[in-house]
């Protein structure tokens, strides 16, 4: 059992709707195996305990760094198909979907694990590859990635909002209101949001910074566990005004 940093608890517990139940779930990076135990964690608590409506959240980053990225979006994909699941953009899809456009980029993507990536599309990338190199690795890579990839990577969504929770993949900006964020910082914050200790208009579930354990706090819940390195891969259960973890 993991100790969870908690902060004091506001006096009125944040809420999602009777009948429905959130299975949020960190950054995956690659990791398809710790995937396939976790949908099996959901399964049997599934099982063990049924509800009308259960919604599996996903807060982005499943591509980098581990060595399984692409089976990793075939599981995700596959079990949207007999579950209902929203999966959010985090910044490394952003580097997939703009290497196909803009070959360039793949020293600053490769800096953020794009190498496994790569590979796990049975690609053999050169680390120091001229820009000719570069253009025809993303020619290989857009061949060899299924449209099921494309259509999962052209669909993600910047944020998600359940009852008195709102999901999202780095954070948001502490001085703009929710409905008026910008996707920037829905990815890419840091200090910024992780710093605030004031009440946001609702809950934040987030991911993006790595924390050893899940972290609880008054105004946000960081549930990245870093997963490629720990073999960790956190999902927060939210039901009524009840926050679990499985």
């Amino acid at each position: 059992m993991w100790k969870l940093h908690r902060a004091k608890e506001p006096v009125t517990r944040p809420v999602v709707p009777d009948g429905l139940r959130i299975y949020a779930v960190g950054d995956v990076h690659g990791r398809a195996d710790l995937l396939k135990k976790l949908f099996a964690r959901i399964d049997a608590d599934l099982q063990e305990d049924p509800i009308a409506e259960p919604i599996h959240v996903f807060l982005g980053d499943y591509i980098d760094r581990g060595r399984d990225s692409a089976a990793v979006l075939d599981l995700l994909i596959e079990r949207a198909g007999a579950h209902k699941m929203t999966f959010l953009k985090g910044n490394h899809e952003l580097y997939l979907t703009e290497f196909l456009e803009n070959p360039r980029i793949l020293s600053a993507w490769a800096q953020y694990g794009a190498l496994p990536t790569l590979s796990s599309y049975g690609l053999t990338p050169t680390i120091n590859a001229n820009f000719q190199q570069q253009v025809e690795l993303a020619a290989r890579l857009g061949d060899a990635m299924p449209d099921s990839h494309r259509h999962f990577l052209t669909n993600l969504k910047p944020c998600f909002v359940c009852g008195d929770f709102f999901f999202v993949h780095a954070g948001v900006r502490p001085s703009t209101p929710l409905a008026r964020q910008v996707e920037d910082d829905l990815f890419w914050i840091r200090d910024d949001f992780l710093l605030h200790e004031e009440p946001f208009e609702k809950i934040i579930v987030h991911g993006h910074t790595p924390v050893r354990e899940p972290d609880v706090r008054k105004n946000r819940i960081n549930i990245d566990t870093g997963a490629y390195a720990t073999g960790r891969l956190t999902c927060l259960k939210l039901e009524q005004d009840k926050i679990l973890f499985i």
